[in-house]
């Protein structure tokens, strides 16, 4: 089925675009007709879905990504620009936690959870910018997580780091309005992350739907529709906003509420 979204000619670059809602955005992006950078830090992942990609027909490229500071995600774009000369969209998808009870918090996991999810952004958002602002034209975004605005035991700092980067975001979105670029956040709910992780398994999953409104959990396919549209021309007008991917998770004011309404 075509695309209603039109992104031809369009380059992006998605981090941690290998596997799981990367990979699905990476996807979507292509099928609107964009050639899409996939940055992963494992390389074999980054090349299987290219090879997958390209049997298609769409245009996909694979590079490595591995360093979250500054010069690490500054030399990230400038291998893309070189390569391609532009760079229209970019999502900075990539993320992760480790998770710690605020007793077991330590120095390094709170530096680790900062930078993979919002310095990371910071960096890699204004090595981006120059070069969509020379060309009056670009779509930044950042996938959140409904954890900025949920408390989630073991996971307090990540919830710091996901908050900063819609702050963060709204500041930058204001920043850019007059550049042509828009900047925006997409907050995932539950979604389904197959054989990774012990709220990958089937009983877990099913605990977890009977808690979320729609009753069910979402997919990849769910945020990255959700990106494809912010990354298109219908969403021009659109910029320092937060879309909430989540079945309707963060409107009952306690699980108990889903349970009383549907049992």
């Amino acid at each position: 089925m075509a695309s209603p979204f039109d992104l031809t000619k369009r380059m992006a670059l998605v981090t941690g675009g290998g596997r799981g809602i990367g990979a699905a955005i990476v996807t979507r992006l292509a099928e609107a007709g964009a050639h899409v950078v996939i940055a992963n830090r494992s390389q074999d992942v980054a090349d299987a879905l290219a090879v997958d990609l390209s049997r298609r027909g769409l245009g996909v490229s694979t590079t490595t990504f591995d360093r979250l500071d500054r010069s690490g995600l500054g030399d990230l774009v400038d291998r893309v620009i070189s390569r391609f000369d532009r760079l229209d969209i970019l999502v900075h998808n990539a993320g992760g936690c480790p998770w710690a009870a605020l007793d077991d918090l330590d120095e390094d996991r709170l530096e680790q959870a900062l930078s993979i999810n919002l310095t990371s952004a910071i960096w890699l958002i204004q090595s981006a910018v120059p070069h969509m602002r020379a060309r009056r034209y670009g779509r930044i975004l950042v996938t959140s997580s409904i954890s900025s605005r949920l408390a989630m035991g073991g996971g307090a700092h990540y919830s710091v780091a996901k908050a900063g980067v819609n702050a963060f975001i709204r500041g930058a979105a204001f920043e850019l309005a007059r550049d042509g670029i828009t900047a925006n956040v997409v907050e995932p709910g539950f979604i389904s992350k197959p054989g990774r992780g012990s709220l990958s398994t089937a009983d877990n999953l099913s605990r977890i739907a009977r808690h979320i409104p729609m009753g069910r959990i979402g997919t990849a396919d769910d945020v990255a529709y959700a990106m494809l549209y912010l990354a298109s021309e219908q969403a021009s007008y659109v910029t320092g906003q937060t879309i909430v991917v989540d079945g309707g998770t963060t409107l009952p004011e306690t699980g108990f509420a889903v349970e009383r309404q549907w049992g």
